[in-house]
């Protein structure tokens, strides 16, 4: 690392447009803050390199490269259970994940506004840092960019994945049959419900936490007990009720979900209601909704409910023939209802 007159003052310093620039002061931000924590504390030889890109040969016989990229744009940028910084790490990982690969290296877009507090920004890359490495993947290449005070909202990340399938894995919608059995990973609303409980300033009994975690491990179990498993998704933006209807538009294959069945804490249930929101739509950053043949769900169960991050997995619903592919649910009071496509967005900045 270069050593410069002075060192940035993280604790009271701020971003300004010549930390964009490609000078000195860039090359500073750089040095004591990216390089700092995503080489030095990471043992990360392809960034310390400092090129424009990275090149990186692949684990003999791993099978085929799946890329994913992400834009996090989340307000606020700090919330109970996790931060901008670790989401755009888990972010992007799990859609790597939701294809049935390992995920290995990461780079990282940041764009800063003039003024943005670099106390705020080393926290935000510590954040990065400790999720990248707990996840076992390398934050290898990344940029830069700095606009004016008042066009940006303090920071946007676009994190872009790499990772590796084996061969035989091919989880997609077209796998969807008829009498394939639901699945959700946990508990569903945890994340927009502990983002919109920061921006509307609602306190509860327990504070409700962002669910954000890396969810590759868990994939992998689950790919062990059930190779044949149809499709995974993380139920994102739009929630679970969103990926139930793209993955009916997309098998033309109606879906029943049971109420009952779905598992939702109580304090994210009653903080929906005083919200006016609907738990299915609710965004999730660490669980996954998994298809699979009626013959394999218990199986399927069991391996979740083994994981760390799927204790609170269950069963909940099937899929059926319907020429209309609706996705319907069962009430709690024994009604029938239709789990529509969102419309117009629900909870903006979420993610």
């Amino acid at each position: 690392m270069k050593t410069y007159t002075r060192p940035l003052d993280f604790k009271h310093g701020r971003v300004d447009m010549t930390h964009g620039s490609g000078g000195r002061a860039m090359a500073q931000l750089i040095d004591e803050l990216f390089v700092k924590h995503f080489v030095k504390h990471c043992s990360n030889d392809m960034l310390a390199e400092q090129g424009d890109g990275a090149c990186f040969a692949l684990p003999a016989g791993a099978g085929r490269m799946v890329m994913a990229t992400d834009s996090h744009v989340v307000s606020p940028l700090f919330f109970p259970g996790g931060d901008i910084g670790c989401l755009s790490v888990h972010g992007t990982i799990n859609d790597v994940a939701m294809m049935g690969a390992k995920p290995l290296y990461l780079s990282a877009s940041f764009i800063l506004e003039e003024g943005f507090p670099l106390a705020d920004l080393q926290r935000i890359v510590i954040s990065m840092a400790n999720a990248a490495r707990e996840a076992g993947v390398v934050i290898i290449t990344g940029d830069t960019k700095v606009v004016e005070e008042g066009k940006g909202d303090g920071v946007f990340i676009t994190t872009t994945g790499i990772g590796v399938m084996p061969e035989g894995i091919a989880l997609r919608a077209s796998n969807i049959k008829v009498g394939d059995k639901i699945l959700v990973s946990g508990m569903l609303g945890d994340h927009g419900v502990a983002i919109m409980s920061q921006r509307e300033n609602l306190t509860f009994e327990t504070t409700i936490q962002s669910d954000t975690a890396a969810l590759h491990g868990l994939v992998a179990a689950i790919l062990d007990a059930v190779p044949n498993l149809h499709v995974l998704r993380d139920p994102t933006r739009g929630g679970l009720a969103t990926v139930l209807n793209e993955f009916a538009k997309a098998s033309g294959h109606g879906m029943v979900i049971q109420e009952k069945s779905i598992p939702v804490r109580a304090e994210v249930a009653a903080a929906c209601e005083l919200l006016g929101l609907d738990p299915l739509y609710v965004a999730n950053e660490g669980k996954l909704v998994a298809f699979c043949a009626s013959d394999d769900a218990e199986a399927l169960l069991a391996a979740m409910q083994a994981h760390p991050l799927g204790r609170d997995a269950a069963i909940i619903g099937e899929v059926i023939a319907d020429e209309h592919a609706f996705v319907q649910m069962n009430t709690a009071f024994g009604g029938r209802r239709m789990v529509d496509w969102l419309n117009g967005e629900q909870l903006p900045r979420i993610c």
